[in-house]
Order: structure tokens, then C-alpha cells, then sequence
């Protein structure tokens, strides 16, 4: 046992390295695995074994775990066959308390608190797990109810293969439960951020990506529709959730989710990701059409233009990686009707008339002008809705409606789909 001990030892920084697996986790796996090997072959059912291993010099040590008591902390007989009768009336009308003395309804699936006893926990006395305070005072001056008391264990020559067998075992399941624990942990920071990862298979409509670790998914439903996945291709998306489940940790991405435009821009545009331009909404129509308001929180600093960038390169870069979905820059203003007429870009608006209590607005607008205002199948006034709450209603110089659109997304008025 003790050169499988030298082995895990060798091999507590790979794991710690490779796995981001803590070595204070694996070393208490390790304590546990041998104090569950050694029990198993020399122990006793009900002792309380504990196993302390060195990674130093691989030795191990072992030792029984006894609490301290006094006779106020014993059941009585009276009170053993009351509980054993309570059992009996809760099996009977279907009801339980779970380890946490909480009462549990079988069929129900409710929970309610038992009521709490402030009186020390009282326990059947069990001469492998408890001593008595006096009798402990005896092996060790001056110990207190409460208290635990060590007795330490052989360590035995023949301790051999079953026994590191079932150790190794133990060990192995342990580093996995503490693998899931530390992926688990780091993605879930990384929560609401962009990542990147390989396709590694396309199933069902899937794409399952590997990203080192673990496997994330991209679900059919957050993919942009028309784009297509290739085994090896490398590609980014937004991991908007990250799952514990008792066969590990899963990952779901999205590259149709708003916030994905949201962090392109932060990692594009310096002023966002230094806050001093902010992204105020965004209204997205995935592999079509975005528009995205923004505001700037220093004087001198053109919101709209850093967005862009010089030549249009820093747009142009979210753009390709987008596949091509156009992106509206707009300037966010305090001012709805400002805002509102804005939103309406690239068309230009003659008047705007508010009414705040029902946050509607009419948008009168040049025949020349109505279909960049409407876009084609209403897109833009629909995305104009989206991005700023409002409902939105397009008129022509001589007062006709010709369109309208709410914050939902629905548009209404129009007489025939115009191409933006």
C-alpha cells in the first residue's frame, strides 16, 4: 500500500495542474478513500475511522473517533421505544424527517421545519462511537463533554491489495466528484462571457463544441438561423448558462441571444469595456438585423463613431463574425422623442409627436423616406419598437398611417413589404 501511496503522492501535481483540481481536495479524498479501505478490512461497523495521509513521505496513519458524553446525553429506554412507536405512526400516515429534522410527506413533495428541541442531542449509547466523560478523563486529564477523543489505530503490515483496491476505487470517484466541482466553478464565473471552442459533432440540430475540459452545447434554438457548423471549425458564443447536475456540469451557449452582440462590442470597442461609452439596449433579430443604442458618459467622447471605429473597422469585425447581420449604431438619448426618432435610422424623421402615459409615438416622415423607415417587412420600425419600449407608429406629410409597431415585436398598417 505504501508505494500506491508514493504514486497518488507523484501524482498530485499533475492532477492539481492538468485538472485545476486542488491538492487540499485531493488529499481529503485520499484521507477518506483509506479510512473507508481500512474500516472495511480491520474495523468495526459502527467506529468512526479517520485516516490522515502524508504526502511528504506517503506514510498514512490511523485513528477511532469517540465523542465524549455524559448521562444526560443517553436515551433512555422509555425514550427508545417512544421513538420507535413515532416511527411506526410516520410510516403508517406517510411521513418522514429527512437528516436535517425536517418533516417529509411522501407523495407531497412539500417540506416543513420539524420543531426544534434546544436540549443537547441525546444519542443510544454505542460503546464504538461514545465514552463516557468520566471514563475519558481517565485516558486524557481535563477533556470536556463534547469533546472527541483519539484513539490511534495499527497500521497493518498485511494491509494489501483488496484494501488498495477498494482505496483506489474511493480515490478515483472522489477526484471526479472534485473535477465536476472545479469545472462547475470555473465556468460558472465565466457565466454571461464569451468563450470559444472547437465543433467537435453536430447531433439532433446540437453543435456539441469542446472547450478543453468539458463540452458545451449550442442548442437549435440559439443558433442564428442559416448558419452552418463544421466539424474542427472553431467559433465564439456566450455561455448564458452553466448547469450542476448529478452526472456533472453542463454548459449551454448562444450565439442569438443580445447579449453575445453586447460582449462582441465590449471586446471591440475599448470605451465600452473601460465604461465610458455604455450599451444601452439592444433589439436583435438574429443572422438579419440588429440595432444597438448607445450613450457616452464623457463629454468629447462620439459614442456612435467609437463604435464604428476608423473606417468602420471595429463594426465591420463584429459584423463578419456575425456572418453579416447588419448593425445600427444609434445614440441613445434622455429626450424620448430625440431617441425615438433616432431609432428610426438610417431614415430621417420630419416631427414626432409623444404621449408618455401610453408610451406611444408618431413619426411622421418624407414619401421618399417611408420605406427606410419601415424597412422591409417592417423590420426597422419593428426593431425601432424593440429597442426603445415604445410603440411606434409611422405617417406619411399628409397624416396617413402607414405602419405601426409595438414593443413585442408586432407590426400592423402595412400595405406591402417594403425592401430597406
Amino acid at each position: 500500500m505504501l508505494t500506491d501511496l508514493k504514486v497518488f503522492h507523484a501524482a498530485l501535481s499533475e492532477l492539481e495542474q492538468e485538472r485545476g483540481i486542488s491538492r487540499e481536495k485531493i488529499i481529503e479524498a485520499i484521507d477518506l478513500a483509506l479510512a473507508a479501505a481500512y474500516k472495511k478490512d480491520y474495523g468495526k461497523k459502527d467506529q468512526v475511522i479517520r485516516a490522515h495521509f502524508d504526502p511528504e513521505n506517503g506514510q498514512v496513519r490511523f485513528e477511532q473517533v469517540k465523542q465524549v458524553i455524559d448521562e444526560s446525553m443517553i436515551k433512555s429506554e422509555e425514550e427508545i421505544a417512544e421513538e420507535a412507536r413515532l416511527r411506526e405512526l410516520e410510516q403508517a400516515s406517510g411521513e418522514s424527517k429527512n437528516e436535517f429534522g425536517t418533516v417529509v410527506r411522501s407523495g407531497s413533495g412539500s417540506e416543513e421545519p420539524a420543531t426544534e428541541d434546544e436540549t443537547p442531542k441525546k444519542v443510544r449509547f454505542n460503546p464504538e462511537r461514545e465514552i463516557m466523560v468520566d471514563d475519558a478523563k481517565k485516558i486524557k486529564k481535563g477533556i470536556a463533554v463534547g469533546e472527541e477523543l483519539i484513539f490511534p489505530l495499527e497500521v497493518k503490515e498485511d494491509y494489501g491489495r483488496i484494501a488498495a483496491q477498494t482505496a483506489k476505487q474511493v480515490i478515483i470517484q472522489r477526484i471526479r466528484e472534485a473535477e465536476r466541482e472545479s469545472i462547475f466553478d470555473e465556468f460558472k464565473l465565466r457565466e454571461g462571457e464569451i468563450i470559444s471552442g472547437v465543433v467537435q459533432r453536430v447531433e439532433g440540430g446540437n453543435v456539441f463544441l469542446d472547450l478543453g475540459r468539458v463540452t458545451a452545447v449550442l442548442p437549435r434554438d440559439e443558433q442564428v438561423r442559416g448558419e452552418r457548423y463544421r466539424t474542427g471549425e472553431r467559433i465564439k458564443a456566450l455561455l448564458f448558462l452553466v448547469e450542476k447536475t448529478p452526472r456533472g456540469t453542463n454548459l449551454y451557449l448562444s450565439r442569438s441571444h443580445p447579449r453575445f452582440l453586447a460582449k462582441l462590442f465590449e471586446i471591440e470597442v475599448p470605451e465600452i469595456a473601460n465604461g465610458l461609452v455604455e450599451i444601452k439596449s439592444i433589439a436583435r433579430e438574429p443572422g438579419s438585423r440588429s440595432k444597438i443604442a448607445v450613450f457616452s458618459k464623457e463629454d468629447g467622447i462620439d459614442p456612435v463613431g467609437s463604435c464604428v471605429g476608423q473606417k468602420g473597422v471595429r463594426v465591420n469585425t463584429i459584423i463578419n463574425e456575425l456572418g453579416g447581420e447588419k448593425v445600427d449604431i444609434i445614440e441613445w438619448s434622455e429626450d424620448p422623442a430625440t431617441f425615438i426618432a433616432q431609432s428610426v435610422s438610417p431614415a430621417k424623421v420630419l416631427d414626432v409627436e409623444i404621449t408618455e402615459r401610453t408610451k406611444e409615438a408618431e413619426l411622421t416622415v418624407a414619401e421618399d423616406q417611408l420605406s427606410l423607415a419601415i424597412g422591409r417587412g417592417g423590420q426597422n420600425v419593428r426593431l425601432a419598437a424593440k429597442l426603445t419600449g415604445w410603440r411606434i407608429d409611422i405617417k406619411s406629410r399628409s397624416g396617413e398611417q402607414v405602419a405601426s409597431a409595438s414593443e413585442e415585436g408586432e407590426v400592423s398598417g402595412l400595405e406591402e413589404e417594403k425592401k430597406n
